[in-house]
């Protein structure tokens, strides 16, 4: 019977494969992928897209300018920023070196990065290239502190420094999911640091040379001139700013690909030329965690589309958009970049794919309705408000907020020259614009400190000074 059901399977997957074969042949795709990407124009930035079909590109087109002040148009071998769709291959860098024997990925973290603080857990490699390590976000601190990515142009020492001050995880290892680009910043030090070459040194030799990948590197110095590079913008009211990343960071993100080399790494998972079977079905493996969650592999997200089994990763790095996907059962691969903020690079890549994958694809899932919005709390007096009033320190943000009354309201003020708004929520706790909750504190009924609460950073506490 086992024998009988794998024919079945393979005979259905070879099936979906053959009709793709013949639909990639019929001439009305390319109309449609065009109608997707039709607002992009030479009055814009835009997008590149990839098609692959049983292991060959079958469309690569370009919309939209590449550079609006030099009027270069985007084109098929266009090099863009990929954002967090590059940490599959920072993942993939640490299996390579898993299968050299020159790590384990069930090692401590800090037998690489002693930097680490220890926590008195166990907190592994593993851990961090699945988001279950509990790390806090190395940039959401930064935000916090008043200093945002996109506005200091932060190196992987000042990831190490930042790191090396946390006081606490968001969770105890493995029981929680939290994304976390420390964990992925951190494996790219360990990838350096384990095989004696600089990251980007040993992902070219490993990764990028062997599958023809020869438009891809990595933004490890952003002063470096990249030809044929594509300027990120961000919408304004009267057109485009340019709204380039000035960090040199990576690992998380900041690699710099083009559609054509993207659609060659997914080909990887197909007939795999780096790293072999065992290799390939390691990365795509999920991994459970202790809240249910089970949908993240290594730097791959393992999901459905519409009931089609899907991996993918999206990507977001200042004006930089991307996503790239993959449908094994059709060997199916779509890849889309793009270099303006308000380029939704998933929702293209889903409709292109559903071009290719025609009937294959179910009915679009119902929306559930919003649940009611509970009522506001009552307005507290200005003479209840006096009560937070006071200036908060934190050694792990290496900041300071002063909290004022501004009217009827709470103000928070922090460097350089910014004042936030506060709306109460509940007993003690407040909304704040672009920082998340804020709950403050008490010993005895007197407020002593507070916890800054982000989907990346779970109890930032400042006391009271």
């Amino acid at each position: 019977m086992k024998r009988r059901g794998f024919l079945l399977g393979a005979t259905a997957a070879l099936a979906g494969s053959l009709a793709l074969t013949q639909a990639a042949q019929a001439p009305p795709r390319e109309a449609a992928v065009d109608a997707v990407f039709s607002r992009w124009t030479r009055a814009t930035p835009g997008c590149a897209v990839g098609v692959g079909v049983n292991g060959k590109s079958v469309l690569e087109r370009a919309y939209g300018m590449a550079d609006l002040e030099h009027d270069v148009a985007n084109a098929p071998d266009t090099i863009f920023e990929a954002g967090s769709v590059a940490k599959q291959f920072t993942a993939a860098a640490v299996l390579l070196l898993a299968q050299d024997g020159k790590l384990s990925l069930d090692d401590p973290v800090r037998k690489y990065v002693p930097e680490l603080p220890d926590y008195g857990v166990p907190l592994t490699i593993r851990h961090m290239l699945t988001h279950t390590s509990g790390l806090r976000d190395w940039g959401a601190i930064a935000g916090i502190a008043g200093w945002p990515r996109g506005r200091r142009a932060h190196t992987h020492a000042h990831v190490l420094d930042i790191v090396s001050r946390q006081k606490a995880l968001n969770f105890t290892p493995g029981s929680n999911w939290s994304y976390s680009n420390t964990g992925y910043n951190l494996s790219a030090i360990i990838v350096s640091r384990a095989s004696g070459q600089s990251f980007a040194e040993f992902s070219r030799d490993r990764i990028f040379k062997p599958l023809r990948m020869t438009r891809t590197s990595w933004r490890d110095d952003y002063t470096r001139i990249v030809k044929h590079r594509a300027i990120a913008y961000s919408p304004q009211a009267d057109g485009f700013a340019q709204d380039m990343p000035f960090e040199n960071v990576h690992g998380n993100g900041g690699l710099l690909t083009t559609v054509g080399d993207l659609l060659r790494w997914n080909e990887n998972f197909v007939a795999p030329t780096v790293g072999g079977k065992e290799f390939v079905a390691q990365q795509q493996t999920a991994a459970p965690v202790g809240d249910g969650r089970s949908d993240y592999a290594l730097g791959l997200y393992i999901g459905r589309y519409r009931g089609v089994p899907e991996v993918f990763h999206s990507g977001s790095t200042a004006g930089y958009r991307a996503f790239l996907t993959r449908y094994p059962k059709q060997n199916l691969s779509v890849a889309v970049l793009c270099n303006t903020g308000n380029a939704n690079a998933t929702q293209y890549a889903h409709a292109v794919a559903e071009a290719y994958l025609g009937s294959v694809v179910g009915p679009v899932p119902a929306v559930a309705a919003a649940p009611n919005r509970p009522a506001a709390p009552p307005k507290p007096a200005a003479a209840d408000l006096s009560a937070y009033l006071g200036r908060y320190s934190s050694d792990e943000a290496e900041t300071e907020f002063l909290i004022e009354l501004a009217g009827e309201d709470l103000v928070l003020k922090r460097r350089p020259d910014t004042a936030l708004r506060m709306t109460m929520t509940g007993t003690d706790a407040f909304t704040v614009p672009s920082l998340g909750t804020i709950t403050f504190r008490r010993d005895g009924g007197r407020v002593n400190a507070l916890s800054v609460k982000l989907d990346r950073v779970w109890d930032l506490r400042f006391d009271r000074k």
